[in-house]
């Protein structure tokens, strides 16, 4: 277990605002229900995770980008900065309801992977103690830049080793990455890396979208199983056609996903990109994730 306890400390202080316990475990993907959740403010409005309670099983907050002059940023500031106190206090709320909080690593913006491949020891531990810091469940490593089959699996590695087994550690490349038919997610074969390193990760937030793939329906997921276990891929989407191609209606993306968990029992789950501007299932942005969750039948 990997518990989050945020102290209550002034809004300088690079502490969450709310005091939190409970546990997560990361033994398998069952079902989960993953929001990604990277625009804390929308036209200068809040955006609140809060409504997330009860629906989502994981929210993955980012993106974290460990920068050349040895600083680590929330998108374009540091985490402790005054505007993310609220959010650090509702995230601490929602992992007191039972949901999973863990930090996303990367993602379109380029240097962090570079930066732990050039000097990892500098560089892991900034990673390490900004996950200590704000008492996350668990990192996303979202890599889109070149990074080797060796230095992933050093990373993972070392994550293990200072958070132990109950941490979540995910991964997130395109969906064509999984089949071995493209080399995006880092430029490795992820093939051999659950191969080699399968039992320290978690699962895969695999992207079907942006042209690596689709949840229109069920082949492009179905094609992924040749080398995996449903149990181990979480399917990932856009919950808005703003947000990248591959949009899929949520009548049609229900229709596939209750398809998919029809036929896998250990189905892992559906992930989606991103919170703050998903489209509503006669509701706000969280009843994307219920609409998936229900299709599900979770």
């Amino acid at each position: 277990m990997f518990p989050i306890r945020a102290a209550v400390v002034c809004a300088a202080a690079a502490l969450a605002a709310t005091a939190v316990t409970g546990t997560a475990s990361a033994a398998t993907a069952s079902r989960n229900v993953v929001a990604y959740y990277q625009t804390q403010y929308s036209n200068g409005a809040y955006v609140s995770p809060a409504p997330l309670r009860g629906i989502a099983t994981d929210v993955e907050v980012g993106a974290l980008h460990l920068n050349d002059d040895g600083s680590v940023h929330l998108n374009d500031e540091p985490p402790s900065a005054p505007k993310f106190t609220r959010m650090w206090s509702d995230l601490a709320a929602l992992h007191d309801s039972g949901v999973r909080v863990s930090a996303f690593v990367g993602g379109a913006a380029h240097g962090s992977y570079a930066n732990l491949h050039k000097d990892f020891d500098r560089y892991y531990g900034l990673l390490r103690d900004t996950l200590r810091t704000y008492h996350l469940d668990g990192v996303d490593l979202d890599i889109e830049e070149p990074f080797s089959l060796e230095d992933t699996q050093h990373l993972i590695s070392q994550l293990r080793t200072d958070f132990g087994n109950d941490f979540v550690v995910t991964l997130a490349p395109v969906a064509s990455d999984m089949t071995g038919a493209t080399n995006f997610s880092g430029g490795f074969d992820y093939r051999t890396l659950e191969k080699q390193a399968g039992g320290q990760i978690s699962w895969y937030n695999v992207q079907f979208y942006c042209g690596w793939g689709s949840l229109g329906g069920t082949g492009d997921y179905d094609g992924v199983m040749g080398s995996f276990p449903a149990s181990r891929i979480v399917a990932g989407t856009v919950t808005n056609p703003a947000n990248c191609g591959g949009y899929v209606e949520p009548g049609a993306l229900a229709n596939t996903i209750r398809s998919l968990a029809g036929a896998h029992q250990d189905l892992g789950g559906v992930a989606g990109w991103e919170y703050f501007n998903s489209v509503g299932v006669g509701g706000g942005p969280e009843s994307w994730y219920q609409n998936v969750k229900s299709a599900m039948g979770s």
